[in-house]
């Protein structure tokens, strides 16, 4: 509904939507494909090129999510105080390497060296509601944040995924303390207070990091021979996890793909040589992936009809990289496809611009929202280039309520002042950020701002030749 002649003097009306016109929704049947990163950085500084380990090199596949976990960042007092008051070094490699190809921080968490990112797609943002984020220490007796581990809960097209990243206790001999720390992690993951089920009723938990799990007793000169010659087979047996799996009833639920590259840990700096150090610590798969899917009702075998949600995940890779070797860990990733049919189909907000914007008048901003969308007078929207880092990343924003210039049934309208708009042609985007949900609810199609007449006139016109 354009109502131009309707509008104050000096405004152009940017329409985003009008209810049911060409309002947005996500594909009835949607394929995700998700990287998930987990490495022990030894509290190493982001000093590599990490085309490799986000696979940007890999010209087949396209990444919608990227999952990254990182154990043992530099968390002495300096680096922690310069990293509260701004981007800690590797959020900000991360981020300058993900940006230009539209992939907006959408999370994070942090306890000393554990570091906890989402990344995601711009146009995936309406659809991804940040719920929860938790940290859970355990060491010194569950006071000390030296271990633990940090969780991301979010309702991904209407499903609830867990995303935790945890650093277990070491050493051979604390293998019962590995398992009552990952139970303690799980069971603290609860959300009181929160219209938020229990984490084991979640529809997906990927738990991944250094487990620090080791090889039992097989001595080193064999392992190292299994390594070398590639028998990966005759250590699976050993494995302290693959063990536990075969026992705990709650940690069988958990999948992991097949050990095919070597064991991570420990090599020596600088080097694919594993430790040579007076303790020649024994080679061991201690960084690893795991995932659980909720267990699914048992159909009644009166049903004639599938249910209308479907979730599922195929692992596509499970692999370590052996080429970074700044830690004494290598990295390892997993490229999963996450197939769904989306409950969650339509975004909150619809904002579409559709006609001509320009810098000589304040700009007018409509959108429309559903009938379920609880705002909040701390609502914001933010005019971002794209490219845009993370969510506090905007070029301009209003509150919507205090800039509120019509609603009720017909579109919302609220202004942007023309003082505020950037001198550019770049390509921007239009969010609406919920205060309720800590999420981006609505977004527009990405569209250019005209220069002013006289500004395109100016650099399009030819010089007046000299007399």
């Amino acid at each position: 509904l354009r109502r131009r002649d309707l509008d104050p003097p000096g405004r152009c009306l940017v329409t985003m939507s009008a209810g049911s016109q060409r309002r947005p929704s996500a594909p009835k049947n949607c394929v995700l494909s998700v990287q998930v990163v987990t490495w022990n950085v030894a509290s190493a500084a982001p000093t590599v090129d990490l085309n490799d380990l986000l696979q940007l090199n890999n010209q087949n596949l396209n990444l919608d999510i990227y999952i990254i976990g990182l154990q043992e960042m530099n968390s002495g007092i300096i680096s922690l105080l310069s990293d509260a008051a701004f981007e800690d070094p590797w959020s900000s490699f991360f981020m300058d390497m993900l940006s230009p190809l539209n992939f907006v921080k959408i999370s994070h968490v942090r306890m000393q060296g554990l570091l906890l990112l989402v990344f995601a797609k711009y146009q995936h943002l309406p659809f991804i509601q940040i719920l929860s984020t938790k940290s859970t220490p355990t060491g010194l007796y569950g006071y000390w944040g030296n271990k633990g581990g940090v969780n991301i809960c979010l309702k991904l097209y209407g499903y609830y995924v867990s995303i935790i990243n945890c650093h277990l206790p070491p050493h051979m001999y604390n293998n019962d303390q590995r398992l009552e720390h990952f139970d303690r992690i799980l069971e603290s993951q609860t959300f009181e207070g929160c219209d938020i089920p229990n984490i084991l009723d979640h529809d997906l938990i990927l738990w991944f990091g250094d487990m620090n799990f080791r090889i039992e007793d097989l001595g080193l000169l064999f392992v190292q021979k299994c390594i070398t010659r590639q028998y990966y087979h005759e250590l699976w047996e050993k494995d302290q996890l693959n063990i536990a799996k075969r026992h705990d009833p709650l940690l069988q639920e958990f999948q992991e793909g097949p050990l095919l590259f070597p064991p991570t840990y420990k090599f020596d700096r600088h080097s694919n040589n594993y430790d040579t150090s007076e303790k020649k610590r024994k080679p061991a798969w201690t960084d690893r992936i795991l995932w659980r899917l909720k267990r699914q009702a048992q159909a009644s075998p009166f049903a004639y009809s599938l249910p209308t949600s479907y979730f599922s995940l195929t692992l596509k890779s499970y692999i370590s990289h052996m080429m970074y070797s700044i830690s004494d860990h290598k990295p390892v990733t997993g490229t999963f496809d996450l197939e769904l049919n989306p409950v969650m189909s339509v975004p909150l907000i619809t904002m579409m611009p559709d006609c001509l914007w320009t810098m000589e008048n304040d700009m007018l901003i409509s959108y429309s929202s559903t009938a379920d969308f609880l705002s909040s007078p701390w609502d914001w929207i933010g005019l971002y280039k794209v490219g845009m880092r993370h969510i506090n990343d905007y070029v301009s924003y209003v509150w919507v309520r205090d800039n509120q210039v019509s609603c009720g049934d017909s579109p919302n309208q609220v202004y942007i002042n023309v003082s505020d708009i950037p001198d550019t042609e770049n390509q921007f985007l239009l969010c609406y950020y919920s205060n309720n949900l800590h999420s981006i609810v609505g977004i527009s199609q990405p569209f250019k701002i005209p220069l002013p007449y006289f500004l395109r006139h100016d650099e399009l016109s030819e010089p007046e030749p000299q007399i």
